[in-house]
């Protein structure tokens, strides 16, 4: 089991963790929430419902990290119909517009739940009963599988972000494992392709 998940009965899965694991899994995760933000709370005596409707930003974070997290939905860095500036000019207004719409309607909720996966990243670490050499066993429900997949593609996201790691180099691991122990870009490489073995090992467990 260390270093890998493994299937526990009733479609969850367990994994071994030393001590250090579990710190920079939990110090990732805090840091992932602070990216994100806190979410916007009703202020008091604002309905609730009304708060829950609230329209969201139509323009994407300036963040290159929020922005590959919360990518615009029609063209733009990221999108699923590519760059802007590969479709004609005519069409560049009407795609930007569509993605300012999508945007406005989607992203509060779509923040309010990656919020939600790390939140659950974080609560799991902290309910750990450690052994006495510091590591303990995360044993964790299906649906707290579902939330740790989803939270590790975004640290990924982020952390390959930071890195400037290319579509490429994601086809190419290799090249990051063999950078020099003097660049300073190391531990965080390390942290990332240690995350993308997790997460891969993870979905492998769930997988019928």
């Amino acid at each position: 089991m260390a270093g890998h998940f493994e299937a526990t009965p009733g479609g969850g899965a367990a994994v071994a963790l030393d001590e250090v694991e579990i710190s920079i899994l939990r110090s990732l995760a805090v840091q992932l929430l602070e990216l994100i933000g806190p979410g916007d709370q009703p202020a008091d005596g604002e309905d609730p419902l009304a708060a829950l409707f609230a329209e969201g930003p139509s323009k994407p974070p300036t963040d290159p990290a929020l922005a590959r997290l919360f990518p615009d939905a029609y063209g733009g860095p990221g999108g699923p119909e590519g760059p802007v500036g590969a479709v004609k000019p005519e069409e560049e207004q009407e795609l930007r517009e569509r993605s300012a719409e999508f945007r406005r309607f989607t992203e509060v909720d779509l923040r309010s739940g990656k919020r939600d996966d790390a939140l659950a990243v974080v609560r799991t670490l902290d309910a750990l009963s450690p052994a006495p050499d510091g590591g303990a066993v995360l044993t964790l429900t299906g649906d707290e599988c579902l939330s740790w997949l989803r939270s590790l593609n975004d640290l990924r996201l982020t952390i390959g972000t930071r890195l400037e790691v290319s579509d490429e180099d994601q086809g190419d691991e290799g090249s990051l494992y063999r950078l020099p122990d003097t660049d300073p870009r190391k531990p965080m490489v390390m942290a990332y392709l240690w995350l993308g073995a997790l997460q891969e090992s993870l979905v492998e467990t769930l997988m019928p």
